[in-house]
């Protein structure tokens, strides 16, 4: 079964392996639908209408599918590859080792953000935007300036206690339920904190151009993984048809093949190396 590992640990060379991995679906064409994918849900999702991908109990299985398909592409490439995670409870300074340059790179110039180093930086020519907000065609980020603080650890294990999975209305209102206080919407903010303090390009709907949001995302997965393993007698929610949200049994756009049931044990597919 594949491994997902924490970056901090990743050895030299699995770091070059998934790196290269990603330069090269890159080039074949393969990693911007991934991005367009993502905006177009974050620009139709909304707390009155119909929601899948965010704002929504959806939100967890449909991102693990997005990362698992993501991975198999990666996969297709190096099949050794896998997604590897981001601790942002650890590894929580513009300094750690994720920002250097055999991995993702550092923070964005002064003035217009642009990610200069490492090999997704706009002059190596290997990372064009060619989805984006506006004509900026390159990699941007401003680590920490937006909010100070990533999420701690005493943040997620509040979250890691929260019962049950979701509650109605089933959106960002919602004041009860795992699954909006992970989000960020209530709560202490987990996921939409780590996307501000990030910045630049991550404060977008066309997130996934920073292969950053990869492995904040995987790291989103594994704690949803480590609920579920805490809370055996709990499952994802709502469990029958609901306006507006995807129901346990109801199939995901825009794939139509895969539903949250499908998706709510991650050992069907990988596992981590650790627990949190």
């Amino acid at each position: 079964m594949a491994v997902r590992k924490n970056q901090a640990s990743l050895t030299p060379q699995e770091k070059g392996a998934f790196v290269a991995a990603l330069l090269e679906l890159k080039r074949r064409g393969r990693f911007d639908p991934y991005v367009t994918t993502h905006n177009t849900f974050i620009l139709n999702d909304n707390d009155n209408g119909e929601r899948t991908a965010h704002r929504s109990p959806s939100f967890l299985p449909w991102h693990r599918s997005f990362l698992l398909r993501f991975e198999r592409d990666l996969q297709s490439i190096n099949p050794n590859v896998t997604l590897p995670y981001w601790d942002w409870t650890v590894d929580r300074t513009v300094d750690a080792s994720l920002w250097g340059p055999d991995l993702l790179g550092g923070d964005g110039r002064a003035g217009d953000g642009q990610v200069t180093t490492g090999p997704f930086a706009y002059s190596s020519g290997n990372w064009p935007l060619t989805v984006s907000p506006d004509s900026r065609n390159f990699l941007q980020r401003s680590l920490g300036k937006d909010v100070a603080e990533l999420p701690s650890r005493a943040d997620v294990e509040s979250v890691l206690a929260v019962q049950p999975y979701d509650a109605a209305p089933w959106n960002s209102s919602s004041t009860s339920g795992f699954r909006n206080q992970i989000e960020g919407w209530h709560g202490v903010n987990l996921h939409n904190r780590v996307h501000v303090w990030v910045g630049g390009s991550m404060g977008t709907g066309m997130s996934p151009n920073d292969p950053a949001f990869w492995l904040h995302h995987c790291f989103i997965d594994k704690l949803w993984a480590e609920w579920a393993l805490r809370h055996t007698d709990h499952t994802y929610l709502p469990a029958t048809a609901t306006p507006d949200v995807v129901a346990f049994a109801d199939v995901m756009k825009p794939w139509n093949d895969t539903t949250p049931a499908d998706m709510f044990n991650h050992l069907r597919y990988y596992r981590y190396d650790t627990r949190f």
